[in-house]
């Protein structure tokens, strides 16, 4: 929740549609457990000039696996995502973030390209440079393939699920652009 309302007040205002999100999110994801005190808790972090980030994500780096964390970064790109598009603001928060959770630099780089696009996304979503070889392109594809495959969340909740489904196609979908461009086989 903490995480959830420093992305939502980076661009200086909480939109209804974050809030929607969220909700959304955390029901999907607990159901009847979620309930009118997690949203307290919400509240409460929403109007808090002071949330404790360092120590939240510190904890959250002892308790989470590396990709559970990289599941929580697309989690927060998708809040920043609610209102139609990431701005500046949340963008650079979720990335001091994602230092803060320990997230792999190469790592953050591809899920922020699925949210925050550039002339290179699909490239940066598989890790690689532009000038890469096509032989560079399909050994990046294998190893993204396999590191984000849905099957390695399968034990965590529906949404992380769907966030790891997301991520696995926004994979492939690079990797066909890319074949397109260059006419890879």
């Amino acid at each position: 929740m903490a995480l959830s309302a420093v992305v939502m007040k980076a661009d200086g205002s909480v939109k209804r549609a974050e809030l929607d999100y969220v909700k959304s999110f955390f029901t999907a994801q607990f159901g009847n457990q979620f309930t009118r005190e997690h949203l307290q808790v919400l509240k409460h972090f929403l109007d808090n000039g002071q949330i404790p980030i360092s120590d939240i994500c510190n904890d959250i780096r002892n308790r989470i696996s590396v990709d559970g964390r990289i599941q929580m970064v697309h989690y927060l790109f998708q809040v920043a995502k609610a209102d139609g598009h990431v701005d500046d603001s949340e963008m650079k928060i979720i990335e001091q973030l994602a230092n803060k959770l320990g997230i792999p630099a190469m790592e953050f780089e591809s899920v922020k390209n699925m949210f925050y696009r550039s002339a290179d996304s699909d490239y940066k979503i598989l890790g690689i440079e532009a000038s890469a070889s096509d032989e560079d392109v399909k050994r990046a594809y294998r190893k993204m393939a396999i590191a984000f495959h849905p099957d390695k969340v399968a034990q965590m909740g529906e949404e992380y699920q769907k966030g790891a489904k997301e991520k696995f196609q926004q994979i492939q979908d690079a990797y066909e652009n890319i074949k397109k461009k260059r006419g890879i086989k």
